[in-house]
């Protein structure tokens, strides 16, 4: 595994079926966790889950962290819209390539979504799902009235350069509750990949409203939700606890969209014994 100009470290290629082309990371042996990062300026699985997927690694399993079809270092096609099941493609020909049958999917926001429609779309693939404020649960009007939600359409709809000052802030204001958390390595590493990021994903990014299909979901599920959260409407916490029949809720005061940033050793913690005991 090498590094790109001293930041995200760049590993595998899948050259899926599709014809595209999807980077991930994968350390470790033993039973798989395939970890699904969010959407917004900059992604990339690295930089959302740097805090957590080595913990599992060190704890005995096989990690699998891949850039989502038009963010990090994967193919970023501009000539053809993203609808949800087209990243469910891409990451479901992506374990294809890595030799993966069935794996725990860990996944926040966009990554949620995914996750989500992996399960509904290949149950036989998916042993349990860790779900973080997942996306496709509320309406697109909905998600529109959320503050930090705002803060992302408006840094991507204004035209403007993304300034690591601007980037800084959004992270600060919009995504997380403490903003000690929006470090200048975090920014660094997010700025490296708008570098290379041509926005097309943003604009024809497409998620369904998932909440009437989650009742087929029959693998345990463990779920939270940040009490402070400033992205997803607050209607997604019913739609989870009411609708997936095998779940676990954790709600996390002092906590915005990204508790596996902003309480990374609870979540390692959680994780660990949910992959134990379920």
């Amino acid at each position: 595994m090498t590094t790109m100009n001293g930041l995200l470290p760049e590993d595998q290629y899948a050259e899926c079926a599709n014809g595209y082309r999807i980077h991930y990371i994968d350390q470790g042996e033993g039973d798989v966790v395939l970890f699904l990062h969010g959407s917004g300026p900059g992604a990339s699985g690295h930089s959302n889950f740097k805090g957590n997927y080595p913990a599992l690694v060190e704890a005995g399993y096989r990690c699998i962290v891949p850039d989502h079809i038009g963010y990090g270092f994967s193919d970023k096609p501009d000539d053809r819209d993203h609808p949800l099941d087209f990243f469910v493609e891409c990451m479901i020909q992506t374990l294809d390539c890595a030799g993966v049958e069935k794996c725990t999917i860990v996944g926040n926001s966009l990554g949620g979504a995914v996750a989500l429609g992996m399960a509904l779309d290949y149950p036989e693939r998916v042993e349990k799902l860790i779900l973080m404020a997942p996306g496709g649960l509320s309406e697109l009007a909905e998600y529109q009235q959320m503050p930090g939600m705002q803060k992302v359409f408006a840094v991507f709809g204004s035209g403007e350069p993304v300034t690591p000052a601007v980037m800084k802030d959004l992270f600060a204001t919009g995504l997380m509750h403490n903003p000690e958390h929006a470090t200048d390595e975090l920014v660094a590493e997010r700025m490296q990949i708008m570098g290379i990021m041509n926005g097309h994903v943003m604009a024809t990014m497409q998620v369904p409203v998932l909440t009437e299909r989650l009742q087929e979901i029959d693998c345990p599920v463990l779920g939270f939700w940040g009490l402070n959260e400033k992205m997803m409407p607050e209607n997604g916490i019913m739609a989870m606890a009411n609708n997936l029949k095998h779940l676990r809720f954790v709600l996390v005061a002092e906590c915005g969209h990204w508790v596996m940033v902003e309480h990374e050793d609870m979540f390692n913690r959680y994780c660990l014994d949910f992959l134990t005991h379920g």
